[in-house]
């Protein structure tokens, strides 16, 4: 019996490793207006470096806010980036958002205010 106990631990605890590095580094992006309240419909794009956010050049990603104003992206490498969120004539040039260092292989999360 413990020979097969044995086993099945081993087992579950490679397949445990082997599954932690299959997720992909994604980053979930939340935008809300100066009330608090999500905003459908805004640009969300991602940059590398900041001179890129600066002249709205060289955009790495793009995507729109659903109903509940959440951009997803998928497949991004464990890094630093510049987000930039724009809807008419509101958006996050002020602060200038910078997502630090995405924790690989996980889904990672922000919250944008644009005004």
């Amino acid at each position: 019996m413990k020979p097969i106990l044995l086993t099945m631990l081993l087992f579950t605890a490679g397949a445990l490793s082997t599954s932690a590095q299959l997720f992909n580094t994604s980053l979930t992006i939340t935008v809300r207006d100066e009330l608090g309240n999500t905003v459908e419909g805004v640009s969300v794009k991602i940059f590398e470096k900041q001179e890129d956010f600066t002249k709205e050049t060289n955009v790495l990603e793009e995507a729109t806010t659903d109903k509940k104003g959440v951009a997803k992206f998928k497949k991004l490498k464990p890094e630093s980036y510049f987000i930039l969120c724009r809807k008419g004539d509101k958006d996050n040039t002020g602060g200038g958002e910078k997502i630090g260092q995405l924790k690989k292989g996980e889904f990672n999360k922000a919250t944008i205010v644009i005004q």
